[in-house]
């Protein structure tokens, strides 16, 4: 199994209890309207299958779940800190009235004088700002996702164009 072949919807935070109960990190808005019986936890870079036998959603970024054949302490403790997936084809559908610029990870950055920049890897969400991360000619090169900087974005080619500050991109290539 690929992980791109799925979506991460959080992490094992720490064991509860001594029946393999675990409390989980929540980072995927909207994960409780999603019906799952089964989940993937990525152990060693791989993802491995796990059946849910029940799951509470307790706060808002806070689940307790027990999975079948998870049923000591000692099994549960050795999922602390993995990731959690689903397949994409659980990952509901957006409405465009839904979409934000922390759903441009995998839409290619164009910029207006170099041309494509590459893909966007991540979003980095600082308090005053949202920043694009894209690797361009071997490296990581970060800019601002404002409204100075992207002069348009189409949603169905994936595809964001943005005017760079003069002299960013020589900042990352020098």
């Amino acid at each position: 199994m690929k992980i791109e072949d799925h979506f991460r919807i959080g992490s094992v935070l720490k064991t509860k209890g001594l029946k393999g109960e675990m409390q989980l990190y929540v980072d995927f808005d909207g994960l409780s309207d999603i019906n799952f019986n089964a989940l993937f936890i990525e152990v060693g870079g791989k993802l491995a299958p796990y059946f849910v036998e029940s799951i509470k959603y307790n706060q808002k970024n806070s689940a307790y779940l027990y999975l079948e054949d998870v049923d000591t302490i000692e099994k549960a403790s050795t999922l602390v800190k993995k990731d959690i997936y689903l397949p994409n084809k659980l990952k509901p559908k957006k409405r465009k009235s839904d979409f934000t610029l922390k759903d441009l990870i995998d839409f290619t950055a164009v910029d207006e004088n170099e041309g494509e920049l590459g893909v966007i890897t991540a979003i980095h969400e600082y308090p005053q700002q949202l920043i694009a991360a894209v690797t361009y000619k071997g490296c990581e090169v970060l800019f601002p996702l404002n409204e100075a900087t992207v002069k348009g974005i189409d949603v169905v080619k994936e595809i964001v164009m943005v005017d760079l500050p003069d002299g960013l991109l020589e900042i990352y290539l020098d």
